[in-house]
């Protein structure tokens, strides 16, 4: 059954996959506090075209790849300030009709590749196929995002809750959320290549929606979605390698299974200590 991982290779995809599961899931503890999962999945689908034009201009680079997601990101975002200020609709509403528009853009771009199996891989995922340079720059991606959510920890959750407080404490909350903002596009990035620009939200979402079920502290919030990231990535990778499904779908179904079960496991609990106050 576990032959597989005699390979090399695979145990290299499944060390990514801890590595990726685990920074989403650290990442996913502000995304979740901060309230934007849908803004995030917009974008993850935004980024696609940005990676599709550097592709055909340049070729199929790792530092290219980055560089086109951040723009394509950047242009979708400032796009949907800009046109819910000019147009009768909301921000959110110009942000979905953006990001369906560069999508389809994004998959327009594929048809005109020549090499399309690579740039696929961005769409649907495959962390098996990831170059030495992908590992690295996602290696390096996550020890960024992790370390930088550490140390900045304190003003990141004074400028969710209270930026007025914040500010007047000598925090630029507008320089904060920009660098967090780019922060979030590299790793996302990251999990495209993971699972693909079509499943990276639940990636990057449902691990501390699932800790938040269980967990109340902010400050345990951060460290238990990480672990539950990487334990999610890994049980979905070694799923998916026993039962020869695909991985990065695989690793999604196991991690939102995790949050069903922990939504579950707080009902039975709030329900026994509801009983047991009566009492």
């Amino acid at each position: 059954m576990f032959e597989v991982f005699e390979l090399g290779l695979m145990r290299r995809a499944l060390l990514a996959a801890v590595m990726i599961g685990f920074t989403n899931g650290f990442v996913s503890a502000f995304v979740v506090l901060h309230r934007s999962p849908l803004k995030l999945g917009a974008l993850s689908h935004s980024v696609f075209p940005g990676i599709a034009a550097v592709v055909l201009l340049a070729g199929l680079s790792t530092v290219g790849v980055y560089l086109g997601a951040l723009a394509a990101a950047a242009l979708v975002g400032l796009g949907a300030v800009f046109f819910a200020r000019k147009s009768m609709v909301g921000e959110e509403t110009v942000l979905a009709v953006l990001m369906t528009g560069a999508f389809a853009t994004g998959v327009m771009m594929l048809t005109r590749y020549e090499g399309a199996g690579g740039l696929e891989d961005w769409l649907l995922g495959n962390i098996v196929g990831m170059s030495d340079a992908d590992l690295w720059m996602s290696y390096g991606v996550g020890v960024l995002a992790v370390t930088v959510l550490a140390f900045l920890r304190r003003p990141i959750l004074a400028t969710l809750f209270e930026p007025d407080v914040a500010a007047t404490l000598g925090v630029r909350t507008s320089v904060l959320n920009y660098g967090l903002f780019a922060l979030l596009i590299l790793v996302l990035v990251t999990t495209l290549q993971a699972v693909g620009a079509i499943l990276a939200l639940g990636f990057i979402v449902t691990p501390a929606a699932t800790v938040r079920q269980l967990v109340g502290s902010v400050r345990g919030l951060f460290f238990w979605s990480g672990v539950t990231g990487a334990l999610g990535a890994g049980l979905g990778f070694l799923g998916a390698t026993i039962f020869n499904q695909p991985i990065g779908a695989f690793m999604v179904v196991v991690i939102t299974s995790m949050f069903l079960l922990a939504v579950l496991i707080r009902r039975l609990r709030d329900g026994y200590a509801s009983r047991r106050h009566q009492h």
